[in-house]
């Protein structure tokens, strides 16, 4: 069926608003990051004369900043693994048993968490947490895993709902158990939906700034990245400059992250939703 034109148009205006929303953020912060302040000061928006890369050299010498970097990278593998052994191994118990109550109940229960605004729940996090001595980089890893399960379950089972049960029982034939079944024959077949949730939930922690902004700041040495860079910012307000070095380098590794397994992620989505 072809498009009406004017739809069309309307479909690529969209397109075009959107791309430039998030084009204009971006080359803000990489025009600012390379110019001197001087150069800002004249114009926030004007190409710099040349590539410079003081404000980089200042920002990797203020403070502990390789130890922020540390935190982050510690916090976001630790909870990603995690994350890929958990949610594939919970959805397959699911989807294996869905016609019985106890599991159609579960699945409706952890999926109940998506439609809890994280502004209801913030605060008695923080006091659980408080009480559980959890303040720190464990909480932290165990509140991402904790909320990383409403969606990664929902995609994983949707996803395994269409891995046909004949591969299970021809397994069982074979002399395989469940956790054998789950680790050589279904859990390879499961690539693309957990290279979905490895990329989505590595672009949520790497870049949350709520979370540990709650769990964290009572202590600088538990900071995160974000957190560092918020704090680095107060304290510089005037030169942005910093600021917008910062932001440039803590994009670097997730963009390359997301260039890497971008091709997965509309797969994974698609059959995890859909099918």
């Amino acid at each position: 069926m072809r498009t009406h034109p004017a739809l069309q148009t309307v479909k690529y205006a969209i397109l075009a608003v959107g791309m430039i929303a998030i084009l204009i953020p971006m080359y803000i912060t990489v025009v600012v990051a390379m110019k001197t302040p001087a150069e800002s000061a004249r114009s926030m928006f004007s190409l710099p004369s040349g590539f410079y890369l003081g404000n980089f050299e200042k920002v990797i010498h203020a403070g502990k900043y390789w130890n922020y970097v540390g935190n982050s990278v510690y916090i976001t593998v630790v909870s990603i693994v995690l994350m890929l052994l958990l949610i594939p191994m919970v959805s397959f118990a699911i989807s294996r048993n869905f016609k019985k109550k106890y599991y159609i109940f579960l699945f409706y229960f952890i999926l109940s968490g998506i439609f809890v605004p994280f502004q209801v729940i913030m605060l008695p996090i923080v006091k659980h947490m408080s009480n559980l001595h959890l303040l720190n980089h464990t909480g932290l890893i165990i509140m991402y895993i904790s909320l990383s399960f409403t969606q990664g379950m929902f995609l994983s089972v949707g996803f395994l709902k269409n891995i046909p049960m004949e591969l299970d029982e021809a397994s069982r034939i074979d002399g395989c158990g469940v956790w054998q079944t789950f680790a050589t024959i279904i859990f390879p077949l499961m690539i693309p939906i957990t290279s979905t949730i490895l990329i989505l939930n590595s672009l949520w922690i790497w870049n949350d700034f709520m979370l540990p902004l709650v769990l964290l700041n009572r202590s600088q040495k538990f900071w995160t990245l974000p957190l560092f860079i918020y704090n680095f910012k107060t304290e510089y307000t005037i030169d942005y400059n910093l600021a917008f070095a910062g932001f440039f380098m803590s994009m670097l590794p997730i963009i390359a992250l997301y260039a890497f397994m971008q091709r997965y992620i509309i797969s994974g989505l698609t059959e995890g939703a859909l099918k």
